[in-house]
C-alpha cells in the first residue's frame, strides 16, 4: 500500500489501494475534462474546482476541454480512459441524463462512469434579446403563443440542459419554439445577444443580464437566484414545477477506479466546497455548492436519468 497525500492546511495522509496513482501522483497531472468549450459554465466550474483541488490532492489538476455533441464527446473520452484516477469528468447533468437518451453517445452513464462528487445544483436564467417586445415572463408567453414557429431558442448543443428546458417550456406554455443548437453556451449567448436567436436558458447569461445585453425574465432552480432576486422563479408562474432536474455539475471517473481513490477525491471536493472563497466563486457562476457522498451522487444521477428519459419520450425529441 502506498500513501497518497491530500493537503488540507496541514497534511492528511490517505492510504489508497492503487499503487500506480501514488507512484505517479507527483509527476503526472490529473486531467479534469470539461466537455464544453472555454467560457461555458461547465468550463468555469471546472477551472474553479481545478484550482481548489490542486493543493488538496497534492497534484496539479489541469482542465482539458473536449467539446462536442452536447458534452457527450468529453464524457465518452473519460468513460474510455484508464481507471487510475488521473482522468476525471466535470459533468453537467445534460451529459449524463439527457444526451444518452437522444443519440448513441458511446457510453452508459450509469455503468461506464463512477460518481465521485457533486459540485452543486445550478440556477439558470431564462433570458431574451432586449429587442424582443416583451418585458416579463407573462409577456413572453403571450408573444410566443401569438407567433407560432416564429421564435427560436438557443442551446449549448443537442442534449444540453438548455435544449431540454426549451422544449419543456414550449410544451408547458403551449407555444411552438424552434431549437437552434450551438457548440457551447458561450456562442449560444453571443447569438442571443446578436439577435440571431430570441431566447436562451443557461447560467452563463447572468453577466449579460446584469450588463443589460440580455433581458432576464425568470430564474430556474431552488428559489430565486440571490444575485437576481428581482426576477421571479419560473415555478412562481406555475411553470416548470415538475421538470426533471437538468441543472447540476459533478465530478465523475471511469468505472473501475479503486474506491480508495474515489473516496479521497470526494473528500477533497467536499472540503473545497466548504471553503468560503471557492463557494463564493461557484455561486457567481450560478451554483449552490452541495457536498454529497458518492452514494448520494449516484442516486441523484439515476433518478434524473430516469425522469429525463420519460420527458424525452413524451416530447418526441428522438
Amino acid at each position: 500500500m502506498n500513501t497518497y497525500n491530500i493537503r488540507r492546511r496541514g497534511v492528511l495522509g490517505l492510504v489508497l489501494a492503487a499503487p500506480a496513482l501514488a507512484a505517479r501522483a507527483n509527476d503526472r497531472p490529473i486531467r479534469l475534462v470539461s466537455p464544453f468549450p472555454p467560457g461555458a459554465t461547465n468550463d468555469n466550474v471546472a477551472r474553479t474546482l481545478a484550482r481548489a483541488l490542486t493543493p488538496r490532492l497534492g497534484s496539479l489538476v489541469m482542465v482539458e476541454n473536449r467539446a462536442g455533441a452536447g458534452g457527450a464527446v468529453g464524457a465518452r473520452f473519460v468513460a474510455e480512459s484508464r481507471p487510475d484516477g488521473l482522468t476525471l469528468l466535470n459533468a453537467s447533468a445534460g451529459n449524463l441524463t439527457i444526451a444518452p437518451h437522444l443519440s448513441r453517445v458511446g457510453y452508459d452513464p450509469l455503468r461506464d462512469l463512477a460518481p465521485v462528487a457533486m459540485a452543486g445544483e445550478a440556477w439558470s436564467l431564462l433570458a431574451v434579446n432586449p429587442a424582443l417586445p416583451v418585458r416579463d415572463l407573462a409577456g413572453f408567453i403571450a408573444h410566443a403563443r401569438a407567433n407560432p414557429g416564429k421564435l427560436n431558442y438557443a442551446s449549448a448543443g443537442i442534449g444540453s440542459a438548455g435544449h431540454l428546458r426549451g422544449a419543456l417550456l414550449a410544451e408547458e406554455i403551449g407555444a411552438e419554439l424552434v431549437h437552434v443548437p450551438y457548440p457551447g453556451s458561450a456562442p449560444a449567448a453571443t447569438a442571443t445577444m446578436a439577435g440571431d436567436t430570441h431566447l436562451f436558458i443557461d447560467p452563463v447569461v447572468a453577466p449579460h443580464v446584469a450588463g443589460g445585453r440580455l433581458r432576464g425574465l425568470a430564474s430556474i432552480g431552488r428559489g430565486r437566484w440571490p444575485e437576481f432576486a428581482e426576477l421571479p422563479n419560473l415555478a412562481e408562474a406555475g411553470v416548470g414545477q415538475d421538470w426533471p432536474n437538468a441543472g447540476w455539475f459533478g465530478v465523475f471517473a471511469p468505472a473501475g477506479v479503486p474506491e480508495g481513490i474515489l473516496a479521497g477525491i470526494n473528500a477533497a471536493v467536499n472540503e473545497a466546497l466548504a471553503d468560503a472563497e471557492v463557494a463564493a466563486t461557484l455561486r457567481r457562476f450560478g451554483l449552490q455548492p452541495e457536498p454529497l457522498t458518492r452514494a448520494q451522487v449516484g442516486a441523484r444521477v439515476a433518478a434524473d436519468h430516469a425522469r429525463v428519459g420519460g420527458a424525452v419520450q413524451r416530447l418526441s425529441l428522438v
